[in-house]
């Protein structure tokens, strides 16, 4: 094998120099563009002395010389003898060459940061900004909340890190969001998964980080994998919070063992149960609670209020002229949801208060309004009666809602399902007081619905089939909604329904079939991890929310509050709620039940306007029961 020569080594110098880019050729040049001008300016110096000496001598001929370089029109004023002359057109065309090529690198450079950049490969230096790590259409609605949410603040940025073209990410965000007011979008292509790609978002200098469940199969894996990537990394002093939702119950003790304690980790499926049974039971409450996670309506906010230190709970209900405390988030992180009304708010107490915008909250500078106490009524004790359920298709929701179902309707209730498929009810646990049946019929097709005598069921749960893609199966969950709606036309009226949709986009359309409640999950879910992503300690809050043995939202008969009819106001419901251990959120009017976009729910109303309420509607409290 042949020796490496000293010519090998010169030659495999200047490869390596060369191939660093764009700042080795322009220095190249710049190294053959000074000495030309040397060279020339030397040779001009010994070869005429007399036309150098006219010139300045060799600095005046360096100068000349390296005019002549950079503009070879300066040579049309030369005078002087031919060798002269000679040199001077040595000088221009040597830089004709080197400028030419000098331009070529500095395009070629140029468009290849053009191209890195569009590439989103570039690190960004950001400070508090909101991370969100993978694409879904669940970007859409987060990104839109964020915006909403910042309208109030002077700057604020979202970074998304997911495995697509940036220019692409970013034309679809303008495309689908539209206005992003003060809020700057920033988008890197890189895979999650990789801790060199997540620091292309500076997440150790992140305020929170959202993990995007993505859109494909066993996508809890994947958030899992990429909660295990964040665990690894090495944090600094601020280490932001990490937001995620997994949709089988059954991966979330991984997941959350995954995150650690920074991260709060979402069952999807089990808040998608509740609700539907919730909403099963109480007719508006999906509006209700998307409205409380929406930033366009009315959210929780904590705030220390020093001036309510030594009140108790039941006397801050008036102390405010916008917002309504809803509980308190104590020193130690405890949140108290409805506490008992004589609970004593300390001075270190953070107040749990409903507003539409936390610039909007205030206390009250004058006496509270008058209660009215001739429109104040008692509550008529209601035992619960056994009710008859029919749920129309299946999926793997199913056995966890009939679980549900057992435990909060009255003994003796009867369920029907009916699905496409044959009996899967026999696998369930055997229920305690629900009695369940089975009849396999086809949702979507009117003569098995009428074979159902869905006349005789006092609620109807439309769940999502699987085995369908997400537009299809809204699709079947349409149809089986316009049949229902036809026949309860028919009958007058009989029957509750409440529907499963998988994309939002499909509830303005499904609203021409007037069911009482849409439960949009994905939406919901997104809501709420941009909620989380605002404010980690209203985890707390959402969990109490949705579990039964807390404190609840319930759409309560108007009836109970107030007597129909009378003249009153919002201070006095909020009143006639607290004397029964409730806090009043709002009501909704039965009216204006299929009107979007609140569909007559209204939260947080002014408490002095005049409110006049009818027997069919409803009060929106915080109860125990």
């Amino acid at each position: 094998m042949r020796r490496a020569t000293r010519w090998d080594r010169v030659r495999y110098w200047f490869d390596r120099t060369m191939s660093r880019g764009t700042p080795a050729l322009i220095g190249w040049l710049g190294l053959a563009s000074a000495g030309l001008v040397v060279v020339v300016a030397t040779a001009a110096v010994f070869l005429t002395p007399r036309d150098s000496a006219d010139n300045g001598h060799w600095l005046g001929m360096v100068w000349r010389s390296l005019l002549r370089t950079l503009d070879p029109g300066t040579m049309g004023d030369d005078t002087g003898t031919g060798p002269f002359l000679a040199l001077m057109l040595v000088a221009t065309i040597g830089g004709i060459f080197i400028v030419s090529s000098l331009i070529g690198v500095i395009t070629t450079g140029l468009e290849g940061k053009i191209t890195e950049l569009r590439k989103g490969r570039s690190r960004i230096v950001e400070h508090g900004h909101t991370v969100l790590l993978g694409w879904s259409e669940q970007v859409f609605t987060v990104v839109a909340e964020l915006v909403e949410a910042n309208q109030s603040k002077r700057r604020s940025c979202v970074a998304i890190l997911a495995n697509r073209d940036k220019v692409e990410m970013e034309d679809a965000i303008r495309d689908r969001v539209g206005d992003l007011g003060r809020t700057r979008i920033v988008c890197r292509t890189g895979d999650p998964l990789k801790v060199a790609d997540v620091e292309l978002v500076s997440p150790g200098t992140a305020r929170s980080i959202m993990i995007v469940t993505p859109e494909i199969d066993d996508a809890d894996t994947r958030v899992i994998k990429v909660l295990l990537s964040l665990g690894s990394r090495t944090w600094g002093r601020n280490r932001p919070h990490v937001v995620a939702a997994v949709h089988d119950s059954a991966n979330l003790p991984a997941a959350r063992l995954a995150g650690g304690g920074s991260a709060h980790v979402i069952d999807a499926d089990d808040v998608a149960i509740r609700l539907i049974v919730q909403s099963h039971r109480q007719s508006g409450l999906s509006q209700v609670c998307t409205d409380l996670l929406d930033f366009a309506g009315h959210e929780f906010y904590m705030r220390r209020e020093p001036d309510l230190d030594g009140r108790t709970f039941g006397a801050s209900l008036a102390a405010y002229d916008l917002g309504i405390p809803s509980g308190l988030r104590r020193a130690d992180g405890t949140v108290l949801l409805n506490p008992p009304m004589d609970t004593v708010i300390r001075a270190d107490d953070e107040v749990i208060v409903l507003a539409e915008d936390d610039l909007l909250i205030r206390l009250a500078s004058a006496p509270p309004p008058p209660v009215r106490e001739s429109a104040i009524t008692t509550a008529t004790p209601r035992e619960p009666v056994p009710e008859r359920t029919l749920m129309l298709g299946w999926n793997h929701r199913a056995p966890k809602i009939i679980e549900l179902l057992d435990e909060f309707l009255a003994p003796g209730s009867a369920l029907m399902v009916a699905a496409p498929r044959e009996d899967p009810t026999g696998r369930l646990r055997p229920c305690d007081g629900l009695k369940i049946d089975f009849v396999r019929a086809e949702p979507t097709e009117r003569p098995s619905l009428e074979s159902l005598d869905v006349g005789s069921y006092q609620h109807i749960i439309v769940l999502s089939e699987e085995g369908f893609d997400r537009e299809h199966a809204d699709a079947r969950t349409l149809v089986t909604l316009l049949h229902l709606r036809d026949m309860e036309d028919a009958l007058g009226d009989p029957f509750a329904i409440v529907s499963e949709i998988n994309d939002d986009a499909n509830r303005e359309i499904a609203q021409v079939t007037k069911a009482d409640d849409f439960v949009v999950s994905e939406k919901l879910i997104s809501l709420m991890l941009t909620q989380l992503s605002e404010n980690r300690h209203l985890y707390d809050v959402f969990v109490d929310l949705l579990d039964p043995a807390g404190s609840e939202i319930y759409l309560k008969p108007a009836c109970d509050y107030l007597a129909p009819g009378a003249e009153a106001d919002f201070a006095t419901l909020i009143e006639s709620a607290r004397r029964r251990g409730e806090v009043a959120l709002g009501y909704r009017l039965t009216e204006r039940f299929h009107e979007p976009p609140a569909y007559g729910v209204v939260l947080n109303p002014d408490k002095t306007a005049p409110l006049t309420l009818s027997a069919d509607d409803r009060v929106i409290v915080l109860a125990e029961s």
